[in-house]
C-alpha cells in the first residue's frame, strides 16, 4: 500500500471538505472520508471509503486513519445545536487528532478561521484557536489554514444574502455595515489546503481572497450582480438579531447568531497577510448571477437534520 497516496478528509460530502476531496482526487490521491452520513459513497463518487465519526470509540476511529499520510480536518460546528456545542466540538477535534497520530498519519491540514484567539470573547473563534493549538501540540507536521467567509457553489452566507435580496426590497445590515470582509473562493481554499498537504514544514496560512469590502459594499455588490434594486439600511445590532430570530421559525433554520453578528462587526474576517486566493467575488457573482440565491440554503437541513 502506498501510504503517501492516501488522504483522509472529514466531511467530503459536505462543503469545504467536498472541494478539498475533489482537489486531492484530481491530483491522483485516494481519499477516505469520515462523515456523519450512515450510507456509503454518493453515486459516481470516487471516494474510496466512508467511515463514521465514532468519538465514543477512539480505537475504532483510529482505524479510519490506518495507512493514510495526510489528514485534512474540516470538522466543526457553526453554532451550538442539540447536544453539540463548541466545547464538545473542541473535544471531538482532539479525539480526531489523537486518532490520526495513533494511526501514524504524517501531517494534519486543519481548516480554522482568521483571527482565532484562546482569549477571544467569541466562543467560535476561541474554540478554533484551541483546536489549532491541539494540532500544534500534537507533534505531527501541520498546516493550519485560516479562511474568512467562503463563497462558491453550495455556500450558505453569500447564497442566502442573495436569496434575501431577491425576496425583499429592503436589506438591513447590523450596525453601520462598515466592518470589512475578504471572501475566499471555496476552490481556491481547497487548492491551498491540497498544496499544503504536500509540504513538510509547519505552516499557518490565512486563506483570503483578492478583494476587500465593507459588509454593506458586499451586499450592494451582490444586489448589483443579480440585478436587484434594494435599499440597504443600517440597523442597531440587537434589533437586527431580534429580526433574524423572528425569521428563523419561518425558514426552519438559524439564519445568523448573535456571536456571528458581533464577530463580523469586530473585523475578524479580514487579514493583514497578502491574498492567497485568486478568484474575485465580483467575477464569480457575474458568472453565477442567474443561479446564486435562487434557493435558500439551510444550515440545519445540511448538517443537523
Amino acid at each position: 500500500m502506498d501510504k503517501t497516496n492516501i488522504s483522509v478528509v472529514t466531511g467530503a460530502f459536505s462543503y469545504s471538505g467536498k472541494y478539498i476531496a475533489q482537489k486531492l482526487l484530481a491530483r491522483g490521491q485516494k481519499v477516505r472520508t469520515i462523515t456523519n452520513r450512515c450510507s456509503g459513497p454518493e453515486p459516481g463518487s470516487k471516494i474510496s471509503e466512508v467511515c463514521p465519526f465514532q468519538f465514543d470509540s477512539p480505537q475504532r476511529l483510529s482505524k479510519a486513519f490506518e495507512g493514510a499520510d495526510v489528514f485534512y480536518n474540516t470538522y466543526w460546528v457553526r453554532f451550538p445545536y442539540g447536544a453539540i456545542n463548541y466545547e464538545r466540538a473542541v473535544e471531538n477535534n482532539k479525539i480526531l487528532i489523537n486518532a490520526a497520530k495513533k494511526a501514524g498519519v504524517r501531517r494534519i491540514v486543519n481548516i480554522s478561521i482568521t483571527n482565532p484567539g484562546v482569549n477571544s470573547p467569541f466562543p467560535y473563534f476561541r474554540g478554533k484557536a484551541l483546536v489549532d493549538q491541539a494540532v500544534m501540540d500534537s507533534g505531527l507536521s501541520y498546516a493550519i489554514i485560516r479562511p474568512t467567509v467562503i463563497f462558491g457553489k453550495g455556500d450558505i452566507l453569500i447564497n442566502n444574502i442573495a436569496w434575501l435580496l431577491r425576496k425583499f426590497p429592503v436589506f438591513a445590515v447590523p450596525g453601520r455595515g462598515d466592518y470589512k470582509i475578504q471572501p475566499i473562493f471555496v476552490e481556491d481554499l481547497a487548492e491551498i489546503a491540497a498544496a499544503a498537504g504536500g509540504e513538510d514544514k509547519n505552516l499557518v496560512i490565512d486563506a483570503i481572497g483578492p478583494e476587500t469590502f465593507t459588509f454593506s459594499e458586499m451586499v450592494r455588490l451582490i444586489a448589483q450582480k443579480i440585478k436587484r434594486r434594494v435599499l440597504v439600511v443600517p440597523m442597531p445590532a440587537e434589533m437586527f438579531i431580534l429580526f433574524a430570530k423572528l425569521l428563523n421559525p419561518l425558514m426552519g433554520d438559524i439564519i445568523l447568531t448573535r456571536e456571528e453578528v458581533y464577530g463580523l462587526m469586530a473585523n475578524l474576517l479580514v487579514s493583514n497577510q497578502a491574498p492567497s486566493g485568486k478568484t474575485k467575488l465580483s467575477d464569480w457573482l457575474e458568472q453565477n448571477s442567474n443561479t446564486v440565491g435562487k434557493k435558500y440554503a439551510s444550515e440545519l437541513e445540511r448538517h443537523f437534520k
